[in-house]
């Protein structure tokens, strides 16, 4: 038996980093860059008031307070794109807007509030020194620096500085292509009324959920009947897909199809992992393209746990970024009994007081999935998690 660990590095040499592409700016929101984010503009790219007020030379308002104002002459006008050269005379002040370029000679800003507000001569009571309520040219970023890194995600606010920082174009991770099918004659599609001994599809739709929200693109969802005929379509599978997941047919029962059929071509491999649940797993490459599968089981809530402890890896790691999972530390808000010998993966909700069982962890029980937020991670060498003992939690895609 497979330690979750070997498992994992056995899917994982199954792929490699696909390469990734560029995009333009407008399409890059949610995108996983792939390369730094460098600066091609100072930001700000020139000194500007922070403030509505008067530019000034802070020597001509030393003193000034609210008592005793000193009155300059005013000397036009300074908008928020103004792109014209401006000089300040010693002596004047200038009216000027935020984010208006500070003429020059001009050290600081005296706002209108610390004024009586005059178009043609204005009372200043404030001394402002200099600097006061100025932006200067690249305090923010100067051109050439890294304002994002590598395995940042594309949010509106990064796109935003993004752009700021001049950058038309980004480098974003590949989106794997994935094709999904579920396997089993007792499956119907959703919507359908199931007879008795038919169960709805809910694998197939969980599944591209779970790839789309791995942002990687689900190429197709389809279904395979316990026939050998259909299953051996996959052996010869040659659409230009990156990854091929299958639920069911993959334990030791007598119509497990999936593992007979594929375990006959001597490119896929079928082993017992020491986890709960998902003890039955499959990986290897099948057609032409030798195509990398991933067999999961039938079980609905066996085949989401099998996702992210193996699958979720694998698509990060054609995105060519790190395939480690990123496990979250936080205390049982209360206790819960696990079987010891194998890696546990309990779905827990983690709030303010600590994480707890979801509800029935039986890898039927849906109801338990819909409420988890994260799979607690319990070593196999533990039999009972009681109440403030630390535990090390899987974010579920979707929610980290």
């Amino acid at each position: 038996m497979r330690t979750v660990e070997e498992h994992r590095a056995a899917v994982l040499a199954l792929v490699s980093a696909l390469p990734a592409e560029t995009v333009e700016l407008s399409d890059s929101l949610g995108r996983v860059l792939a390369a730094d984010v460098v600066a091609r503009v100072d930001l700000p790219g020139f000194d500007n008031s922070a403030m509505d007020g008067y530019a000034v030379r802070s020597a001509d308002v030393v003193g000034a307070t609210s008592g005793s104002p000193v009155v300059l002459d005013v000397d036009g006008d300074i908008a928020a794109g103004d792109t014209r050269s401006h000089v300040l005379r010693p002596g004047v002040a200038m009216r000027i807007m935020t984010g208006a370029p500070l003429p020059e000679g001009a050290d600081a800003v005296v706002p209108v509030e610390d004024s009586d507000g005059g178009v043609e001569r204005a009372a200043l009571s404030l001394a402002a020194e200099p600097g006061r309520h100025l932006r200067r040219r690249g305090e923010d970023v100067l051109a050439g620096d890294v304002v994002l890194r590598a395995g940042s995600v594309v949010t509106p606010g990064r796109l935003a500085l993004i752009a700021a920082a001049n950058v038309p174009e980004v480098s974003v991770a590949a989106r794997p292509r994935v094709a999904i099918f579920s396997s089993g004659d007792e499956l119907v599609p959703v919507g359908h009324s199931p007879r008795h001994g038919e169960i709805v599809n809910s694998n197939g739709p969980m599944l591209a959920a779970l790839v789309a929200g791995a942002d990687a693109e689900v190429a197709g969802v389809g279904g395979l009947r316990d026939e050998a005929r259909a299953v051996e379509g996959l052996v010869a599978f040659d659409r230009d897909v990156d990854l091929i997941l299958t639920t069911g047919g993959v334990s030791m029962g007598a119509y497990d199809t999936v593992k007979e059929v594929l375990s006959a071509t001597g490119t896929v491999e079928f082993v017992k992992v020491a986890m709960r649940p998902g003890m039955p797993q499959g990986a290897g490459v099948v057609g032409e393209r030798q195509t990398p599968i991933i067999t999961l089981p039938g079980n609905p809530v066996s085949s989401f746990v099998s996702f992210h402890v193996f699958v979720l890896p694998v698509l990060r790691a054609l995105a060519g970024l790190d395939p480690e999972p990123t496990l979250v530390e936080a205390v049982a808000a209360q206790g819960w009994s696990t079987v010891e010998g194998k890696v546990e993966f309990t779905r827990v909700v983690l709030d303010a007081e600590g994480a707890r069982p979801s509800g029935g962890q039986g890898s039927h029980m849906l109801g338990a999935l819909a409420d988890a937020t994260h799979l607690a991670v319990v070593p196999a060498d533990r039999s009972k998690i009681r109440p403030g003992d630390p535990v090390q939690l899987l974010p579920l895609v979707g929610n980290n």
